[in-house]
Order: structure tokens, then C-alpha cells, then sequence
């Protein structure tokens, strides 16, 4: 599902501040349709760049990253945004919701710009909005909170909304990024159960990322981006040194 071979990114270097050296260098990473894969490592490590990369938002500088056998450096922006819309959903960690928007019609975004994403919540739902409306209630958002605008809400209400646009459509990847960072115990451990539960009902992979390595037991995989990282490698030792 996922591919990364030879992968090195550097942010670019800013005006007269010379050259930046690479902070991801993943030699290859595999990620297999279907699976589970918790990911962890230290705060300013790069996981949040590795999931920008995975999902084609960023590109890296040298090396490939492949969805569903499709490298993200082969397609132009455009197809990157179309291929994304069709194929992925993503939790970011600030959310990026539509402020301006209702939380219904920030769930419904993918559907806006994907007609295989809007064909999918039609089979689950009979109808784009019902399937939104049934996400909504599986997270636990009050239905009095579903025509408000986003910049109402909380933090952790806003959390639940983005999970719902995230997984609408059945998209074959999902990609979280601390998603649960913002949610109380027993908001947590449901949120949990639906992410899981839909990704598995609907064969697709998840990559999740996350402080919190109590949830680790709940995954097929768990992954270190110290370990797979040989950037991070290489600074370790440097500083060890």
C-alpha cells in the first residue's frame, strides 16, 4: 500500500542560510494493505514529515514514495491533489478544518472533491450526507453541533469532526497525526474503536502516529522512526560522540 525506498528530504535551505542537511533517510519501509501500524518516536524527530511524505504533501529530495503503486514525484500537483482526494484520508494535527464551514459540510469535503470517495458514501449511507451524519454520531458529536460552523467547537470536538472527513468514502489509506492528543480517557478509548473498527471493516491501512504508547497494543505493527531513520541515527552519534 505504502512504499518508501531510498527517501531522503531536507527542508529547503532559507535565503543565506546555507545548505540544510537531510532529517528523513529511510533506506526502504514497507507498508502492506490492511494493516495497522502505530508510529512513534521524540518530539522534532520528523514524524509528521515522514506522514507528509507518505501522503505526497511534501516530496522528498531524492528516492520514492509510492501509494497503491503510484509515486507521488510522478504525478503533477494537480494529480497529487486528485489522486490524494480519491485514495486517502488524513487526520492532521491542527485539524485543518474549514473554519467558515459547517461541521457537516467539512465532513462532506471529500466527497466534494472526489467522485469515487462520493460514490462510496453513497453505498454506505444512501445518500453522501447520511453516511457524514452516521460518521458524526460514531465519533460522538452532539447532533446540535452538526450545523454550527468548525470555529465553534472545541479543540477535541474539532478533533472528532476531522476524524469524520478523514474516514468518509472508505478512502484506502488513513493517516493520523496525534489524533487523539486532544481527547479525554473515555473520549479516547471510543475514538480508538471506531478509527480501528472502520479501517478493518473496510480493508484499509492506517498509520497513526502518536505520543501516547499505550495504544501501541491495539496495532498490528509498531514502528520506531529512530530505528528506520538514519538521519536521526547519525545525529545520535554525533552527539554521543
Amino acid at each position: 500500500m505504502i512504499e518508501v525506498q531510498d527517501l531522503r528530504f531536507a527542508w529547503p535551505a532559507s535565503w543565506g542560510h546555507g545548505a540544510v542537511p537531510d532529517c528523513i533517510v529511510i533506506d526502504r519501509l514497507t507498508i502492506a494493505a490492511g494493516r495497522t501500524v502505530f508510529l512513534h518516536g521524540p518530539s522534532g524527530g520528523g514524524k509528521s514529515t515522514l506522514l507528509g511524505l507518505m501522503a505526497g504533501v511534501l516530496l522528498p529530495s531524492a528516492g520514492s514514495v509510492s501509494l497503491l503503486g503510484t509515486r507521488w514525484s510522478d504525478l503533477s500537483g494537480a494529480r497529487r491533489d486528485a489522486f490524494r482526494a480519491d485514495h486517502l484520508g488524513y487526520i492532521f494535527q491542527q485539524f485543518n478544518l474549514l473554519p467558515y464551514l459547517s461541521v457537516l459540510d467539512n465532513v462532506l469535503l471529500p466527497c466534494r472533491f472526489s467522485a469515487l470517495r462520493r460514490e462510496r458514501a453513497t453505498l454506505d449511507g444512501g445518500a453522501p450526507g447520511a453516511a457524514a451524519r452516521d460518521l458524526l454520531q460514531r465519533v460522538g458529536l452532539a447532533e446540535a453541533l452538526w450545523t454550527r460552523p468548525a470555529s465553534q467547537l472545541s479543540v477535541g470536538q474539532q478533533q472528532r469532526v476531522a476524524a469524520a472527513r478523514a474516514l468518509i468514502g472508505r478512502p484506502e489509506v488513513v493517516i493520523a497525526d496525534e489524533p487523539t492528543s486532544a481527547l479525554d480517557a473515555a473520549l479516547r478509548d471510543g475514538f480508538m474503536d471506531l478509527l480501528l473498527e472502520a479501517c478493518r471493516s473496510s480493508g484499509g491501512t492506517l498509520v497513526f502516529v502518536s505520543h501516547d504508547e499505550r495504544l501501541a497494543a491495539r496495532f498490528d505493527e509498531r514502528l520506531s522512526l529512530s530505528d528506520i531513520n538514519r538521519a536521526a541515527s547519525s545525529t545520535s552519534a554525533e552527539g554521543a560522540a
